[in-house]
């Protein structure tokens, strides 16, 4: 019996040593979870809720500064405002109430939703509080934000919300569309464009650049 213990001994040796050698210097690398969706929060430090109101406003103050608003866009034969600007000062009217309509129950960091203007209006104008980009303007050479959008269809009415790398968030547009809609600012990995601001007719206009994103935060109306 004691012979019989030996050898089973001798025989499991070599299997445990070969084990903790590959354990040690060959590890098993399990997949990592997908990284928690970081909730977008307000000037409040709260999480921003589907059904409430907020203002889009800068990081900066006086001339920098200025709230995001509802206004007519130039030329346009739209029957109701349907151009998405930018006041040029924080001194003076406040912007436009917007709401943001997820495609899940959350708003989150980097995940695609819809942003609606969430004013009273007659039902001529309801698809004129719905954000989307607009074709490419050749005289400014850049695509405009404008309304007139759909919630929760693959146009052109998707956007996301992510980390400044300054101070705040930043707007991104992101067509889904497959093949995707005509975009030559989007060229990040997930085909997004940022979201900044341009000058049409002494005006600030929101529209797609390519460098220095308009940095913004959210106040609940």
């Amino acid at each position: 019996m004691m012979k019989c213990l030996f050898f089973l001994c001798l025989c499991l040796f070599p299997i445990l040593v070969f084990s903790s050698t590959f354990t040690s210097q060959n590890p098993i690398n399990l997949p990592s979870e997908s990284p928690v969706p970081k909730p977008v929060l307000d000037t409040n430090g709260k999480k921003l809720n589907p059904n409430s109101s907020y203002r889009i406003i800068s990081t900066f103050w006086g001339a920098l500064g200025g709230d995001v608003y509802l206004g007519k866009s130039p030329n346009s034969d739209a029957p109701c405002p349907d151009g998405v600007f930018r006041y040029n000062s924080d001194v003076g009217p406040s912007g436009t109430p917007v709401r943001f309509i997820p495609l899940s129950t959350n708003i989150f960091e980097d995940q695609l939703l819809n942003i609606q203007f969430n004013i009273p209006t007659v039902k001529l104008c309801v698809s004129y509080t719905i954000w989307k980009v607009g074709n490419l303007n050749t005289h400014l050479w850049t695509m405009l934000l404008e309304t007139g959008g759909t919630i929760g269809k693959a146009d052109s009415s998707y956007f996301k919300i992510v980390k400044s790398s300054k101070f705040g968030y930043n707007l991104l547009y992101c067509p889904i569309t497959r093949p995707p809609i005509v975009c030559p600012f989007c060229r990040d990995d997930d085909f997004c464009a940022k979201v900044g601001v341009v000058i049409q007719n002494g005006k600030r206009r929101l529209a797609l650049v390519n460098e220095n994103p308009l940095d913004v935060l959210f106040q609940e109306v």
